[in-house]
This record gives structure tokens, sequence and C-alpha cells, in this order.
């Protein structure tokens, strides 16, 4: 990956951005985007919307989210502990003993997850995993007047984890679902810029608040009233131990972006996806989806009176945790299928099925 391009990913990662707080993250996306387009905006629910022709019809939307899971402070203890929510859908068997950033007015104060020793224990309650309001975060305060003095309620908490390369063309970090998304569409507008094939009006956008109900791809694409929607999501890779083929898939990282198949997908948005893959020797995988996908695809294929949608993923392993890992390279593919794919729409293109 080009030294800009990664410098870009990283920074986007390392930024918070839970749900509903991704004001830091979206300053980035602003600023990185702003010299490819000819327009960009920010919504009221904190969508930013760049676009290259958006007098230009047919209109083309790409969307990828970035907000992230984190957790807001709910409760301080007379003590100084801080009892917390989930701000998305979390597995609570790893959430103690993590070092977290509650992200406060004063700048960002590390803490760590606290439970119970297991030397503690019961046997039985060391078979059991902890309800979330049964742990708790220790920033080392000595009273409830002290947490406050540093913490609010409300105050969004992200994890401490960042960037980090592994062998190859893989990295680890918290928040690839779906920064890595919001880092495609910023991606595919800077291969566009300044070309003279595009015939569509294309927006990129960087959605808000998907893991809490897809709300800001809701908004953003009734807004924008796009012919073709595309989203730019993470998917499950099964190429690790305990995943079933059988049931999800054959989906590998490093063999480029999954093509998705199936009732959210509109099937010539597929077919042109696939075929311009084929022709510009891009590598891909397709995965099937029988019903509805539950990424931002869901809400742009039905906004308005419909859109003709479709999805990318991004082969990913072990979601939702604050180590999930990718291939720079599936990030890269993916940029320039849609690039291409952009390229290739007309307004004459056929959609209905």
């Amino acid at each position: 990956m080009r030294d800009e391009s990664l410098a870009f990913l990283r920074e986007l990662l390392e930024a918070p951005s839970p749900s509903g707080y991704e004001q830091p993250v979206q300053e980035i996306w602003r600023r990185r985007t702003r010299p490819f387009v000819d327009s960009l905006r920010t919504d009221v629910h904190g969508n930013v919307i760049a676009a290259i022709r958006p007098e230009a019809e047919p209109r083309l939307l790409l969307a990828g989210h970035c907000d992230e899971l984190g957790f807001l402070v709910q409760h301080v203890a007379d003590e100084g502990f801080i009892y917390f929510s989930a701000v998305g859908g979390h597995d609570v068997g790893i959430i103690p003993g993590r070092r977290v950033l509650i992200h406060s007015r004063q700048g960002p104060i590390p803490g760590v997850i606290g439970k119970r020793a297991i030397h503690l224990m019961t046997q039985e309650e060391r078979k059991k995993v902890p309800e979330l309001h049964e742990i708790w975060i220790d920033i080392g305060a000595s009273s409830r007047d002290d947490a406050l003095s540093r913490v609010a309620v409300g105050d969004p908490i992200t994890y401490e984890q960042g960037f980090r390369p592994l062998q190859g063309e893989l990295a680890v970090s918290r928040a690839f679902d779906d920064k890595a998304g919001a880092f495609v569409v910023s991606e595919v507008l800077r291969l566009v810029r300044g070309r003279g094939d595009l015939k569509v009006g294309l927006y990129g956008v960087s959605t808000v608040q998907e893991e809490i109900g897809l709300r800001g791809a809701t908004t953003s694409t009734f807004g924008i009233d796009p012919t073709v929607g595309v989203a730019i999501d993470v998917t499950h890779a099964t190429d690790h131990p305990d995943t079933d083929k059988r049931k999800i898939g054959d989906i590998r990282l490093g063999r480029g972006p999954v093509i998705c198949r199936g009732a959210n997908v509109n099937p010539r948005v597929f077919a042109l996806l696939a075929e311009v893959a084929e022709q510009e020797k891009i590598p891909y995988q397709v995965e099937a989806a029988a019903r509805g996908t539950g990424t931002d695809a869901n809400a742009i294929q039905l906004s308005r009176a419909g859109v003709a949608a479709g999805l990318i993923g991004l082969p990913l392993r072990y979601m939702h945790t604050p180590s999930e890992i990718v291939s720079l390279s599936d990030l890269e593919h993916a940029a320039e299928l849609l690039a291409a794919f952009a390229r290739r729409i007309e307004p004459e293109t056929p959609l209905t099925p």
C-alpha cells in the first residue's frame, strides 16, 4: 500500500469514533478527501458526503461506515470506579482486563476494565460470563468526586489497541469494522479524480451509527436519492480454526474483495461488479446472502422507492474484537474494483432485474 494511503488508514483507525461520537474520525476523513472532490459537506446527522460531478445523472453512492464499537460512562460509584454501557454488539467474555481510553473534555483518560480475580471465585462462578453491570473501569481515582473531576457521564470509551502490521500484507487493529470501508470510499474518490471518463454523479459517504441500526446510511441515502448504491463493509473470513464453511462459505484474507450475491443485492449490480473484476483482472470472491445483510446495503436498498444496491465485503478475522485482522491488499483491490465500476455506470446501464 502506498505510504500516504497507509498513513491515512492508520490515522482513521486510531481516532476514537463510537457510534454517535464519530466527530474525530470524520474530521480526518474530510481533510483527506476534500482535495479529490467537487463538493463536500457534513449533514446534521454527522455523515460526511463528498461528490464528484454532483449535478450528473445517474447518481452512484458508495458508503462505508466510520463508527466503531465502544462504551459510554454510565455511572460513577462512590469509590471512584466507573460503570459503563456498551455501544454496539460486544462479546462480554473478552472485555475484562482490557485497557481503555475514556475520551473526556480533558483528553483521553487511561483505564482498565476490572473484575474479581479468578482466585476469589467459586467453581461455578468461573464458568459464567459476567454481565456488563458486574464489571467496571478503574482509572485510579480515589473517590467519586475524584473520578468526576476527570470524566463525565456519557463520555465515550474505546479500547486502547491501535494499528500494527503483521506478516506480509496482514495488519491488526481495533475498528477495521468498518473504518476499512470508509477508507476504501476515500480511496475510490482519489483514484477517480481528474479522469474524464466518469459519466455518473459519484457520491462517497462516510456514514455514522451503523453499529446501532444503519442510521447514517438511512438518512444520507434518502437525501442523495441515488440510482445505484454500494456499501463497503467487512465480512467474516473463514480461513481460521473453528469456522464452518458449510454455513458461511469459503472466504480468505488476501484473495480479494468479496462481492455479495443474494436478496439484498440487485442482480445487475452484482453481475457488473463481477464483470468489471474479471476484465480488470482484479481478484475477487463471492458470498451468498439469503436475506438482509445487516450492513448499510440494507438501508440503501430500501431507501425511498428503492435503490439498485450492491455490497462489497472486506475479509476480516475476529470481527467485533479489539484485534481484527485484514489484508491490506484486499482494501487496495476493493478500491480499484469500485473505481472501475464507477467508470462503467452510464445513464443507459440496465438495472431492472
